[in-house]
């Protein structure tokens, strides 16, 4: 666990300092400089790249941590897995890029508005470009994953990339770029995080770039394609789930309710950060355990985990929603509060997703990984469906919903197939307790008075949610580590 634990800290730490960054440039700069179809057109963009993207990548993100461990061999340039990682995606890319420049008519007819029809005719083609950097960033993300270098990607996702993004929304504020500029800008930024990942992988003197007739032998290729074909469908499932609700809402709505509904997911992605930055070094730790078959090992490591998502998680859910009125305060632009209940609905699908804990990362790195798929595609059938009937009947929170039924079934579905098949299951007593300690402490806080200032209001809310929580945490004994680091610190300070 030592190595877990160090990359994990540096992750936690990059992670919550770009969750600040983050949360500056939503309730600060974003919604002050763009109005509300501005922020769907940015994201609707987006939308479309991670999903071009990963149809272009063709699972070998996922190829790249379950079959490193094989490959790796520094001295031997890990014996052309690089070149391998990177070139068939490519060629993926150069057709589905055909597809997609081909299929603009198609896409462009979901759009009802005539003026978000052209917003988005404009920027068709960028898309693409945008789309190619984030498989690009996605892969070498992969290798550094299989090689435990988690840190400097986290960074330039988490950080660097949310200073240029605010950088560029001030100087369009600022008059300096045009709406044009901007939006070429946000392009921009997202392509220079994948190059400086290769620049990285130079310096780090993991930039193996020279093809070798070595990684056709180290694995059968046979086995390889068949993998990244079952993980292709899996994450391009995963990816629709993920995405598909932004995209609807301003295809069956309209771009403006894409923006609204884009801060209300962002609000919520607060909660997946513990999981994420475990989740980056869990991977390939996860694909060793089962190299090894250390089996017990790893059910030890998802209940952990588990327990240590459910306490964040919880702790996280109820300050965010607690304070809702306060965050979008902030904002200054009245219109983006029409997404408070869709955070809300949100902000319980996080949960429950972290609550399930690592049962997508194991059955996806398990010698079963091929009924992942049933699951995932299944799923992303339905999530179409219900989007295309809630979104019409109930608007943003339509697409909340369905987002959360999505979750909800996949994370019931994957933790009983990993029970049945491993007797792995990430439940123990201790996760009642938690969710118990954080209905009390969400309820006193939720108890406290409200103040004319929303600053106030805040800060008590906030500040009864931290000593009721902690305190029942630690008096149920529900988190060994909070515990242990309770005594630790009574240790070192003795009472006087």
């Amino acid at each position: 666990m030592g190595i877990v634990q160090r990359q994990g800290l540096r992750n936690t730490i990059i992670s919550y300092l770009g969750l600040a960054l983050g949360f500056l440039n939503t309730a600060f700069i974003v919604p002050r400089f763009l109005a509300a179809n501005q922020l769907g057109l940015t994201s609707t963009l987006l939308s479309i790249a991670t999903i071009y993207a990963q149809l272009s990548a063709l699972g070998f993100a996922s190829v790249g941590i379950r079959f490193f461990p094989y490959f790796r061999n520094r001295e031997a340039g890990h014996q052309g897995f690089l070149p391998l990682l990177l070139g068939i995606p490519l060629l993926g890319f150069g057709l589905v890029t055909l597809l997609y420049l081909s299929g603009k008519p198609l896409v462009l007819g979901f759009y009802e508005h005539a003026q978000d029809r052209a917003l988005i005719s404009s920027y068709y083609g960028w898309a693409a470009g945008l789309a190619l950097f984030v498989m690009l960033y996605s892969l070498q993300d992969a290798y550094l994953k299989g090689l435990y270098h988690t840190a400097f990607s986290s960074f330039v996702q988490e950080i660097l990339l949310r200073v240029l993004q605010a950088g560029a929304a001030v100087l369009y504020g600022l008059g300096y770029l045009s709406f044009h500029g901007y939006v070429l800008a946000y392009i921009g930024t997202m392509s220079g995080i994948a190059l400086l990942l290769t620049v990285y992988l130079a310096y780090i003197g993991e930039l193996h770039v020279r093809p070798t007739t070595a990684a056709l032998r180290v694995q059968p290729i046979r086995g390889i394609l068949s993998f990244g074909a079952f993980a292709l469908l899996a994450n391009i499932s995963g990816t629709i789930i993920m995405n598909i609700d932004t995209l609807m809402v301003s295809s069956q709505l309209n771009l403006a309710a894409a923006g609204v509904y884009s801060i209300a997911f962002f609000i919520s992605t607060a909660l997946t950060l513990p999981a994420r930055s475990l989740n980056k070094i869990a991977f390939p730790l996860l694909a060793d355990y089962w190299k090894e078959n250390a089996l017990p090992r790893m059910a030890a490591f998802y209940r952990d985990t588990t327990r240590l998502n459910a306490v964040l998680g919880c702790y996280l859910a109820l300050g965010i929603g607690l304070n809702l009125d306060f965050i979008y305060g902030l904002m200054n632009n009245p219109a983006l509060q029409a997404g408070t209940t869709a955070v809300l609905v949100l902000l319980a699908a996080r949960l429950f997703d972290g609550i399930t804990g690592l049962n997508g990362l194991i059955l996806v790195t398990s010698p079963r990984y091929r009924y992942d798929l049933l699951f995932n595609v299944s799923l992303a059938l339905v999530t179409v469906g219900l989007n295309a009937v809630l979104i019409p009947r109930l608007g943003l929170t339509g697409a909340a919903v369905a987002f959360l039924l999505a979750i909800v079934s996949i994370n019931l579905a994957r933790t009983w197939f990993v029970w049945h098949s491993y007797r792995m299951q990430p439940f123990t007593v201790r996760i009642p307790l938690i969710l118990l300690s954080a209905a009390v402490a969400g309820g006193a806080a939720w108890l406290m008075p409200a103040f004319n200032s929303a600053l106030a209001t805040m800060l008590l809310r906030s500040t009864v949610l931290t000593i009721v929580y902690a305190a029942l945490i630690l008096l149920t004994k529900s988190a060994p580590e909070a515990t242990a680091l309770l005594q630790k610190f009574r240790r070192q300070n003795p009472p006087a």
